[in-house]
């Protein structure tokens, strides 16, 4: 069968008690309260009270200060962490849209769709007997040594030497009986030849080709007489005169015959199991062969770019 990502502020400088003394002095005379404690009696300045004072004072300018450096460290310090927090969150959503905790799946509004699959059947693959079943599909090639390929051939460990060959569109001229008529009737359009032999066998099968399967079916229905037998290349005239085993049937368009008998003239009876033997081969051989034409073409269409 030839088929898936402070700065503290510096404490104030503080002016000594001799500069105090004098301003109060000069810009206020006599006229306006000393802030300092008063004089001890002999009209000398209690220099101990006023250096008390005086540290007093910068201890409390100096809280104040601090304080209030504190305090303006921690607003500018909360700043700028608040500013922080917003540009990552910024960076976080521009870039990299909602964070999600490590190790926590991505929210999902919808779950993961699934495989999705087509409602459509696909087309089921060419039959190979609807190319050799109709002329407007069967277009391949066909010719003696296309459906008779080679020297011989081997059927189930039997090999067959091939003889002649022969290709004719005059259908009548190579039957015997009333076998022409009933090929002419139905529009046999050729018939192609070959013969094989095997240990004093001859067997000459013959295919004739028709427009339509229902025409092929009624030439073998049909059929009387046979197929003409075919000598040459070795082979040398057999069943003339003689009895000898005649068959026929058909696939698609194509009936097939064969006619086989001994070599030596011998007439075949029931009992020649050898002569049957090789009808038989041959009958399957071109029945192959025809099946064979049909599937070659069923691939290549099968394989061919949709339009």
């Amino acid at each position: 069968m030839s088929f898936g990502g402070s700065q503290w502020p510096q404490e104030p400088q503080q002016p000594g008690q001799q500069q105090y003394g004098q301003q109060y002095g000069n810009q206020f005379g006599q006229q306006q309260p000393s802030p300092f404690p008063a004089a001890s009696d002999g009209g000398t300045p209690d220099w101990g009270a006023l250096a008390d004072a005086s540290a007093a004072g910068r201890r409390r300018k100096r809280w104040l200060v601090v304080g209030g450096g504190v305090l303006a460290a921690l607003v500018v310090g909360s700043i700028v962490a608040t500013a922080v927090v917003k540009s990552n969150e910024t960076d976080d959503t521009g870039k990299n849209g909602t964070v999600t905790p490590t190790g926590s799946a991505a929210p999902s509004d919808s779950p993961t769709p699934g495989p999705t699959f087509s409602s459509v059947a696909p087309p089921p693959p060419p039959n190979p007997k609807d190319f050799i079943s109709d002329e407007k599909k069967d277009k391949a090639p066909l010719s003696a040594e296309g459906l008779f390929p080679g020297k011989k051939l081997t059927m189930s460990g039997r090999a067959y030497k091939k003889g002649a060959t022969s290709s004719t569109t005059d259908c009548a001229s190579v039957t015997q009986g009333g076998l022409g008529a009933v090929l002419k009737k139905n529009g046999c359009d050729r018939v192609i030849r070959a013969t094989y032999v095997k240990d004093g066998v001859a067997v000459t099968v013959g295919v004739a080709v028709f427009p339509t399967e229902a025409a092929a079916l009624k030439a073998k229905d049909q059929a009387s007489g046979g197929i003409a037998p075919l000598a040459g290349s070795g082979v040398k005239e057999f069943c003339r005169a003689t009895v000898c085993l005649r068959r026929a049937n058909s696939i698609g368009r194509y009936a097939y015959f064969t006619q086989a008998g001994f070599t030596n003239g011998k007439k075949v009876t029931t009992s020649d199991k050898a002569v049957f033997q090789s009808s038989d081969d041959l009958g399957t051989f071109a029945f192959n062969q025809i099946y064979a034409r049909g599937k070659s073409q069923a691939s290549a269409a099968a394989g061919a770019p949709k339009e």
